[in-house]
């Protein structure tokens, strides 16, 4: 891994003049606050895109303004070539997915999806196939003359995806879609709307902080900050090769140590010395992810490749698929873990450990003096 970079945080931006979706400098201002800062994006046609980041990062503000329901303070949003900044939102090729799902109480679900396409002023024979199509694509035909309270979350949902389908929308834009399901739930619809997505070949844009949603779903990842791109790239890529500390900390968990690199390929940790790609020097912050750590007793030399710390045991959690062994090393806290065998595997508290990993997992990023 080329973490040695000691990287200076500039973004990997999709570009590209065939990109369906382009976004230019696209800005937002509310008074003196910037929202979003000159943002440059390009999203080829028929891709997942998510736009991943903490709450007040910008994500949602970009994905309204790509709906035309903000209006930019700067840049442009192109579709196909065509610049539609200042069109207004119902001349938009756009279908929108909203976290609360915004269906209408008193109407049936058939007549939920129908809404767009009869706003539309679709000939009725038509708008009653379409329904029937959308409706099958999100397995609810049986459910067709319900009203919405009575169906369950995650049948409201589909309602809604159908519904923002249903017109056959140049692009889909999902805003935190899955956040009121529960985690079995969202499991499943993450998988449907991948399913449908790729199946009609449409390009999407997905707003979301869950991590998992992110890299399991979409093409490309957005990760941003502050109302600013931090990196781009494919899930694979801002999870096994972070191009900021920011990104390696939010997707993902990760062990964060503060240490001082000497030019060789060594950084120091207080007192310990670890091994690091590269040969970076001065300040800096190496990061190791949880899963990548090995945990063993007693002493002894590293491997070869591996790197080496001692400690000692303090605190083991048990969630379910996973045993978090939380290990204080001269007085800095580090987390392994582990896959549970059946309950068994616990560590006694206050033992004293090991933990090693390969020199290739640590990441490596300047920091200030």
């Amino acid at each position: 891994m080329m973490h040695q970079k000691i990287l200076s945080g500039t973004p990997t931006a999709l570009t590209g003049l065939d990109a369906h979706l382009r976004l230019d400098g696209l800005t937002k201002r509310y008074g003196d606050s910037l929202a979003v800062a000159a943002l440059d994006l390009a999203v080829p046609k028929g891709e997942l895109v998510a736009l991943l980041g903490p709450s007040g990062c910008g994500k949602t503000t970009t994905l309204r303004m790509i709906a035309g329901l903000i209006t930019p303070s700067d840049g442009r949003i192109v579709v196909g070539g065509n610049d539609i900044t200042q069109m207004p939102v119902y001349k938009r090729d756009m279908g929108l997915v909203f976290q609360s799902y915004a269906l209408f109480p008193h109407m049936t679900v058939a007549k939920n999806v129908a809404f767009g396409l009869e706003m539309r002023a679709v000939p009725k024979p038509e708008i009653e196939k379409r329904v029937k199509e959308a409706l099958a694509m999100v397995r609810l035909e049986a459910l067709a003359e319900r009203k919405p309270r009575e169906l369950s979350g995650g049948q409201q949902q589909r309602v809604a995806l159908a519904r923002a389908l249903v017109i056959r929308p140049s692009i889909l834009l999902l805003d935190e879609p899955l956040s009121n399901l529960d985690a079995k739930l969202r499991d499943e619809m993450r998988n449907e709307i991948r399913d449908i997505q790729q199946n009609l070949g449409i390009t999407a844009v997905f707003v979301t902080h869950d991590q998992v949603e992110a890299l399991s779903m979409c093409d490309k990842v957005v990760v941003m900050k502050g109302g600013k791109l931090e990196q781009v790239g494919t899930p694979v890529d801002v999870y096994e090769q972070p191009a900021t500390p920011f990104v390696a900390s939010f997707v993902g968990r990760t062990n964060r140590l503060d240490g001082v690199a000497k030019g060789d390929g060594t950084v120091f940790i207080g007192s310990a010395a670890v091994r690091v790609p590269g040969r970076p020097g001065g300040n800096v912050e190496i990061m190791v992810r949880p899963h990548r750590i090995r945990l063993s007793d007693g002493d002894g030399a590293a491997g070869e490749g591996l790197n080496r710390l001692d400690g000692r045991l303090t605190r083991v959690t048990f969630v379910g698929d996973l045993l978090q062994y939380h290990v204080d090393v001269g007085g800095m806290e580090m987390v392994v873990e582990a896959a549970s065998d059946h309950g068994r595997g616990f560590r006694k508290v206050g033992a004293p450990v090991s933990l090693s990993w390969r020199i290739e997992d640590t990441m490596v990023f300047g920091r200030a003096a």
